[in-house]
């Protein structure tokens, strides 16, 4: 399910020279703000989780998790590239499973190392906090990884969509509005960060149990979904 010319062409586009610009300055920007608060404030456990939890997984890690997502299919569905790819002797199930891969790895690097580091810098990782949040922020990934995968084979304006569902409903409803909570990928990935941590710096309005089923439905489910619109795609292109 993996497939290495896949992979290098999809590494291409998503590290794109304006897509690479993003993915390195929101994880700098995120070290800038950490260094800056732990040399106002100090080493403070709160407010460690407080950065962590408030600009790294609720705004950094899904944003990077769109430029990730749609930026491994998106523009060759743009610019018809991805004809020439599906006519190669490539299942379908391996070109969406290599996307997903590379992904979920560029999501990763740019949000989870970045996170573990801030929280290093912020309280040098006190009641495990650096540690919570960076598992997280590793989980998080994986399904906005898949979702916004999905989203670039559903629409030719998945960035706009994604940024729409990361900044308003993660963002914004995700953290703030109770009953929406329980259908954040942020709340998910959090309960399981919140085994992690140690106190209670790092919660979560979701059990471990439900966190780990949704994770799962949300990623196998937008993945399967997502091939199935390459197959479709496909076929039309054959028509």
């Amino acid at each position: 399910m993996y497939n290495s010319t896949v992979a290098r062409l999809t590494c291409r586009a998503v590290l794109g020279r304006r897509r690479a610009l993003i993915l390195f300055a929101l994880p700098a920007l995120l070290l800038v703000i950490s260094v800056s608060v732990r040399a106002l404030t100090g080493a403070d456990d709160q407010i460690a989780a407080n950065v962590l939890g408030g600009f790294a997984l609720a705004t950094m890690v899904p944003l990077i998790g769109v430029i990730a997502g749609t930026g491994a299919i998106g523009p060759e569905i743009d610019d018809g590239s991805i004809v020439y790819l599906l006519a190669k002797p490539v299942k379908r199930p391996t070109i969406i499973a290599t996307k997903l891969i590379v992904a979920i790895g560029v999501t990763v690097a740019f949000s989870a190392v970045p996170t573990l580091l801030a929280g290093y810098l912020l309280n040098g990782n006190s009641q495990q906090v650096a540690l919570a949040y960076a598992v997280a922020a590793a989980v998080a990934s994986v399904a906005y990884a898949a979702l916004f995968l999905l989203f670039g084979t559903l629409t030719r304006h998945a960035v706009v969509f994604g940024l729409v569902y990361a900044l308003v409903w993660e963002s914004l409803f995700g953290s703030l509005v109770p009953g929406a909570k329980t259908l954040s990928v942020q709340q998910w990935a959090l309960a399981l960060g919140q085994k992690v941590g140690a106190g209670d710096l790092v919660t979560s309005d979701v059990g471990p149990t439900t966190a780990v089923v949704l994770l799962a439905l949300v990623t196998v489910g937008a993945t399967l979904y997502a091939g199935q619109k390459l197959r479709g795609l496909t076929l039309a292109g054959e028509e």
